[in-house]
């Protein structure tokens, strides 16, 4: 089991164009082999902050998703939204039943 914590700061103009772009990556990604969760969060804090959550079989699932073309048309759209570069964090839980 793998996780992903992607965390995307959109430039305040283009939060709808993010989200609309967001939907069709989400629907498509959602369908793929591996992938058990992919879901959009917005910060309630800060209106430009998403937060995409992921999870995945493993970590060949989550490599041929990034291959996916929707993805190729997904990271064109976060080119013209973002105002920084997407922080991505790969994470998978912690075995704490052994300390």
């Amino acid at each position: 089991m793998i996780y992903v914590v992607a965390t995307a700061s959109v430039k305040p103009n283009m939060r709808d164009a993010f989200k609309q772009g967001a939907s069709a990556c989400i629907a498509a990604t959602r369908k793929e082999e591996g992938c058990l969760l992919y879901d959009l969060h917005e910060s309630v804090s800060d209106p430009t902050r998403f937060v995409f959550v992921e999870q995945w079989t493993s970590r060949d699932a989550l490599g041929a998703h990034g291959r996916a073309e929707h993805m190729r048309e997904w990271r064109k759209i976060v080119k013209e939204c973002v105002s920084a570069p997407t922080k991505i964090e790969i994470i998978t839980p912690a075995n704490v039943e052994t300390l």
